[in-house]
């Protein structure tokens, strides 16, 4: 009788240490960790965070265990983050899973955060079938993928300058809002109306701007605050409102033009602002009159989460894909 594989997967790719088990692709548990010592600066301090790793990462993997109802001894492959993200983070992440592949001598598997994001869809049902789109979207990348086979992936459309969700996030901090701020902008917006406009990048093919837009809209702020001190307090929602109808008209303008160009119609969101409600929604319009198959994540696997690397770590358990311990982890990679 074949044995029973248990994977123990970690994440630490920037600011949440988290840990999952998973039995032959079926997710046992999923444990995440927020870290908040960051929201008083603004933003994610890297040095702070790595030392939080570090702090958080033993009773995390105890815990995803403990519920799993699975022993260290039970491990068949230690699944990990190797990049891209913060360097101090993924170190922690990448020599813990090290240490316990020695010890138990059981093989190592290297995940890519941003496949891992794709494979979110994965995890659960519906899943969608091969070939797809997906839209990964988060605070540091903005890509279009086209998904052959769970490891056969090709980024087609992808940012020029900054992503969407920093997009989100420095208009939050322009806007006087707590970091994180795309949580905060999607709750407003939904009692604005989108009743500013403010421009497009105009770049061509599948490829994304938004530093323009965030220098448009410092720049409209500005102006308004000129004419009223209290314009940005007195329009809040509608400025949310605004922005958030901005960014997601352009993320969807850029999807719907791959779909076009490829005539593929199985269409998926992943990624931290794929759990924006007015990107779900507009998602859903585009899909009916495109005639679009959608796949949206459930919540917690769109922020990061082990979960996805302990799915992604299973299809390449299922291909042997294994690193040595001198694997490195990479703040920078290829898809």
């Amino acid at each position: 009788m074949p044995k029973i594989r248990y994977i123990l997967a970690i994440e630490s790719s920037c600011d949440d240490t988290a840990a999952a088990v998973m039995r032959e692709g079926e997710l046992l548990s999923n444990v995440t960790a927020q870290q908040i010592v960051h929201s008083k600066y603004g933003g994610v301090v890297p040095e702070l965070a790595s030392r939080q790793h570090q702090i958080l990462i033993t009773p995390v993997v105890a815990q995803a265990l403990d519920e799993a109802n699975v022993r260290l001894g039970e491990l068949s492959a230690i699944g990990f983050t190797q990049g891209p993200g913060l360097l101090g983070s993924l170190l922690v992440g990448t020599s813990f899973a090290k240490g316990l592949s020695l010890s138990l001598g059981i093989p190592l598997i290297a995940v890519h955060h941003m496949q891992a994001h794709v494979l979110a869809h994965f995890i659960e049902d519906p899943k969608p079938t091969f070939p797809f789109l997906c839209l990964t979207v988060s605070g540091g990348h903005t890509q279009i993928v086209k998904v052959t086979d769970h490891l056969k992936m090709e980024v087609i459309g992808t940012t020029r300058d900054d992503a969407a969700g920093e997009a989100f996030d420095k208009t939050g901090k322009m806007l006087g809002l707590p970091y994180p701020a795309g949580p905060i902008i999607d709750k407003l917006a939904r009692e604005g109306t989108p009743q500013f406009t403010f421009p497009k990048p105009r770049v061509p093919g599948l490829d994304f701007s938004f530093s323009g837009l965030k220098t448009a809209i410092r720049y409209f702020l500005i102006a308004r605050m000129k004419e009223s001190d209290q314009f940005i307090t007195e329009n809040l929602a509608d400025i949310c409102a605004s922005v958030q109808s901005t960014i997601v008209t352009i993320l969807l303008d850029k999807l719907e033009l791959a779909s076009s160009e490829t005539g593929i119609r199985e269409i998926a969101i992943a990624g931290g602002v794929s759990a924006n409600s007015g990107l779900r929604d507009a998602l859903g319009l585009r899909a009916s009159a495109n005639g679009w198959t959608t796949y949206v994540p459930k919540l917690e696997y769109c922020t990061d989460n082990a979960a996805m690397i302990a799915v992604t770590a299973h299809f390449k358990l299922l291909g042997e894909q294994f690193v040595g311990l001198d694997v490195r982890p990479a703040a920078r990679m290829a898809f």
